[in-house]
């Protein structure tokens, strides 16, 4: 998902996702063909403890991780913001973001309304069973400050660990320098072992993935196809509503006509969506400074610092998987849920940073998904195949980061 510097490389450079890809397809084929037949229980009892283990492996790093990227993200971004156009450009990546997560809340169960989701949505949730975090009998607003940061974390509270997390790294950044670096060092060490695990526990993933498809082809069968295709595009059009958003936001707070900012846009929205990595689309971002009226100086402040910084289009995303999620559990999110999701998710999309695909996808989404009570057995087959949303997921952040380089040049003009 939108990655650039990852300090966790994939093996053998793309294998990866081809592998975990594989393991699905072929777990998917093992299960539909079992169906019905003397084979399937034997290969449910076999293949389930596998796919738990190692779904149980990658999730205990979730909380941990999330936290330590988040303390760190804020914290930089914090010392970032240390000029004008920085202070200005860091103010719209957050309207942006919180623009973009929470249209996804409020358009997304629209949208599955008007396009619901295909037969054998049910029997794909069902194969993969998960015990639902525990009702707060506690007011919403209560549960937004931990009284007990450790035992949120024990709990698995992604709302009360995110705002700790949050309060934790801006006040970092006004702590002084020797303290501030013997914390922010213990934190990053803290982050990069857990890398450390995720990267060992993905290396298993194609076995983990293949495991845990097995149980959805023998209760959802070829029907998974269709749902798997209605997902795909169901996350591109939160993606493209990000896109579009970044776009309108440009033509008005920048007063640009919308022929001229898609024109200097189009060349870095190419290459973003070949390579998805917004790092790879940096020259193409900064080269388009000049045909969108901004100076060289200015785009050379704020893109590196969107780059770093800022994925709206991955944010309305990650919001769009929850709720999709949600709605193949059967799970009818109250507003409450979808806004805590939708603040959970502008926030952590901070912790993306330098992130390999199938890392972030788990770091980042996960979360969600607790924030609104979903659970997250299914995340891994999802994984799978986000490839091509990751294509969109990048062009929506590359425009979005255009778009406040226009608006920040603009004012400081």
């Amino acid at each position: 998902m939108d990655i650039s510097n990852a300090p966790v490389r994939a093996p053998r450079g793309s294998q990866r996702p081809l592998l975990i890809l594989a393991g699905l397809v072929a777990g998917l084929v093992c299960g539909t063909l079992a169906a019905g037949t003397e084979a399937a229980r034997p290969l449910l009892a076999a293949s389930r403890p596998i796919g738990r283990l190692w779904l149980n492996g990658l999730t205990m790093t979730v909380v941990p991780l999330v936290f330590a990227l988040l303390v760190g993200g804020m914290a930089g971004a914090a010392r970032s913001a240390s000029t004008g156009i920085a202070r200005r450009a860091i103010a719209w990546f957050a309207t942006l973001l919180v623009a973009a997560s929470f249209a996804s809340a409020a358009l997304t169960p629209l949208a599955l309304t008007a396009w619901p989701q295909p037969p054998g949505a049910e029997a794909l949730a069902l194969a993969a069973p998960a015990a639902l975090p525990a009702a707060d009998p506690a007011p919403w607003y209560e549960n937004i400050l931990p009284a007990n940061p450790v035992r949120a974390a024990a709990d698995g509270a992604m709302v009360p660990i995110v705002v700790f997390a949050l309060l934790l790294g801006l006040a970092l950044a006004r702590v002084e320098a020797l303290p501030r670096s013997a914390l922010l060092a213990a934190i990053s060490a803290l982050g990069q072992a857990m890398l450390v695990i995720v990267d060992w526990i993905l290396w298993l993933a194609p076995v983990g993935v293949f495991a845990l498809a097995i149980g959805v082809g023998l209760a959802a069968g070829a029907g998974v196809a269709g749902v798997l295709v209605h997902y795909v595009v169901t996350v591109i059009a939160a993606c493209l509503m990000a896109t579009v958003i970044a776009i309108v936001c440009a033509v008005v707070a920048g007063r640009i006509s919308p022929l001229s900012f898609v024109r200097a846009a189009l060349p870095a929205q190419i290459v973003a969506g070949a390579t998805q990595s917004s790092l790879a689309a940096l020259p193409a971002m900064i080269a388009a400074a000049t045909p969108m009226g901004v100076d060289r100086a200015t785009a050379g402040m704020v893109l590196p610092l969107s780059v770093s910084l800022f994925r709206m289009a991955s944010a309305a995303a990650n919001v769009t998987v929850a709720i999709y999620l949600a709605g193949l559990h059967g799970i009818a999110l109250p507003v409450t849920a979808l806004l805590a999701g939708a603040a959970v998710a502008a926030t952590v999309s901070i912790a993306a940073v330098g992130l390999p695909a199938q890392v972030s996808f788990i770091a980042v989404i996960a979360p969600v998904c607790l924030a609104m009570g979903v659970p997250i057995t299914l995340l891994p087959l999802l994984m799978a195949i986000e490839t091509i949303p990751d294509m969109f997921r990048t062009i929506g952040n590359v425009t979005g980061g255009l778009a406040v380089t226009r608006i920040s040049g603009r004012d400081a003009s």
